[in-house]
């Protein structure tokens, strides 16, 4: 902290100030001095440093970061600084300098931060932004997607799993573009439109009309295999900068009645099995995975669709056992078995299926 007092120079905001404020009460206003560089800017989660000093209007200097050895530096939009500051520092670009002009209600209140800070005080900050980090959305937290936000997207509301998004978007190796298209698919199914699992799993964080740049780790891109179509080798990062442009979410289940439940089982039951003819197996595990999270609760079931619920749950049990079958997976296919013969113990599809399973483990079990 600095109690160094400036010349008693009044800071007022010039013509180019401009209200960044949700509400656009005027309460935070902007003037930048130095524009920045590229095209993202930080977001909530980001953790952003920044050098800054703070004055009163009369142009008495209150704080300061200048004197320190490193930036100050903290993560944006959960609270941790004042108002102004989460709403401002969003709006900057790398090594953009600029002034904000923060009323009271949007720093310290009435009640103002002694003996510093007097009440009801408005605020002036001359901020620089050094850089931020980008926010990992990965579900594992292994830094496997970097979200850089380029464009603020609008509502409240995300895609879900098998939402149908309409996306605009960018595929780079290096500054070597090697995909750019509009594209509709569902999410969970990208991969049949040669979307890679980090952009499907990044677009459940965009809003409506969201912009963001995307950096993928090789195995939340095109893994150890590549993809021979866009000259992508094994082992690949990619960068891809995305546009949500449109998306209709997936009703959830626990809110339809059984009737409904059950339409959208046969909807996913028949696209599994779609997929599992054609050899695209993990496919055809997401749709007969969907299908299982739609039934397995008897919640909205009526005493007269039970039967029906059953016979689609012990066909989930059974087509996902089939599919870890071929892939491989022989201890998730057992356990999947043995689940539909709790359900129906004589089932001989299921008793045969086990044997199959059985044996293949035995013989990895040789072979290893």
């Amino acid at each position: 902290m600095s109690g160094n007092s400036g010349d008693p120079v009044l800071l007022t905001a010039g013509n180019t100030a401009v209200d960044i404020t949700p509400k656009q009460d005027g309460g935070v206003l902007k003037e930048i001095i130095q524009t920045g560089t590229g095209d993202d800017k930080p977001f909530t989660g980001s953790t952003v440093s920044v050098q800054y000093v703070g004055k009163l209007t009369d142009g008495t200097e209150f704080d300061s970061c200048r004197d320190s050895s490193s930036p100050f530096s903290f993560v944006i939009g959960i609270g941790g600084v004042i108002k102004a500051w989460d709403i401002g520092i969003a709006t900057m670009k790398r090594g953009e300098k600029a002034r904000f002009f923060c009323r009271e209600d949007y720093a310290y209140g009435k009640q103002g931060s002694p003996p510093k800070i007097p009440p009801g005080a408005t605020l002036v900050f001359e901020v620089e932004m050094v850089g931020w980090e980008a926010q990992d959305i990965s579900s594992k937290k292994d830094k496997g997607i970097l979200k850089h936000l380029i464009e603020d997207g609008e509502g409240i509301d995300l895609p879900n799993e098998g939402s149908t998004v309409e996306v605009h978007l960018v595929g780079m190796l290096g500054d070597k573009v090697f995909d750019e298209r509009e594209v509709t698919f569902c999410l969970g199914e990208g991969i049949e439109e040669l979307i890679p699992p980090g952009v499907e799993e990044a677009l459940k964080t965009f809003h409506l009309n969201e912009k963001a740049k995307l950096e993928l780790k090789p195995a939340y891109g095109f893994g150890s295999i590549g993809c021979e179509k866009f000259g992508v080798a094994p082992d690949s990062s990619t960068v891809y900068i995305v546009k949500l442009k449109s998306f209709q979410k997936l009703r959830d289940s626990p809110a339809m009645d059984g009737k409904e439940k059950l339409e959208f089982c046969k909807m996913f039951k028949e696209k599994g099995t779609n997929y599992f003819r054609a050899g695209k197996y993990p496919l055809a595990l997401t749709l007969y995975k969907r299908m299982l999270k739609y039934i397995e609760s008897r919640s909205g079931f009526e005493e007269d669709l039970e039967p029906d619920r059953k016979a689609n749950l012990l066909a989930s049990h059974l087509n996902i056992s089939m599919c870890h079958l071929k892939l491989g997976d022989y201890s998730a296919a057992k356990s999947q078995c043995n689940k539909a013969l709790e359900l129906d113990p004589k089932n001989v599809k299921a008793l045969f299926r086990r044997g199959q399973v059985c044996t293949n483990l035995v013989a990895s079990h040789i072979i290893n």
